[in-house]
């Protein structure tokens, strides 16, 4: 699937790059996704007149690791689906999947199909005490 879920494990929420770096560090990473990006959703491809920045995540959950792999521009739709976690607080999960099977070209049973399997790997992912991050990605701009 081009378009999927990215749960982050509780224990990690709100350790982000915005939160790390100073607002002048973030914006040379963030520029960077965007410069990258030549104006369109690295993920559907639309052009969006306001990309958001994305930070793509990976866990090796036997050694506790979070690690930085990518920081990418995505639109603001397709950023719902992958925070699909505080889309559905927010009430907007029905405009989030409709945007997940366009994507996707898929049906709703994949849509649900996909959600059971992320929402898995977040459980999974929260029996791990506590995450050492890696965000050796950041090198590159030094």
């Amino acid at each position: 699937m081009k378009l999927n879920f990215e749960l982050v494990p509780d224990s990690c929420w709100y350790s982000n790059l915005r939160s790390i770096l100073s607002p002048a560090q973030w914006d040379v990473v963030r520029k960077e996704a965007y410069s990258r990006s030549g104006g369109e959703c690295m993920i559907c491809g639309r052009r969006a007149v306001r990309l958001e920045a994305h930070e793509q995540w990976e866990y090796d959950e036997k050694n506790s690791i979070q690690k930085l792999k990518d920081v990418i521009a995505v639109c603001r739709d397709c950023h719902e689906v992958i925070h699909i976690g505080r889309t559905q607080l927010k009430g907007d999960e029905k405009k989030a999947s409709e945007h997940f099977m366009k994507v996707n070209g898929c049906g709703y049973a994949d849509y649900r199909k996909a959600l059971g399997e992320a929402n898995e790997t977040h459980r999974r992912r929260n029996e791990v005490p506590e995450w050492k991050i890696d965000m050796s990605y950041l090198k590159k701009f030094t």
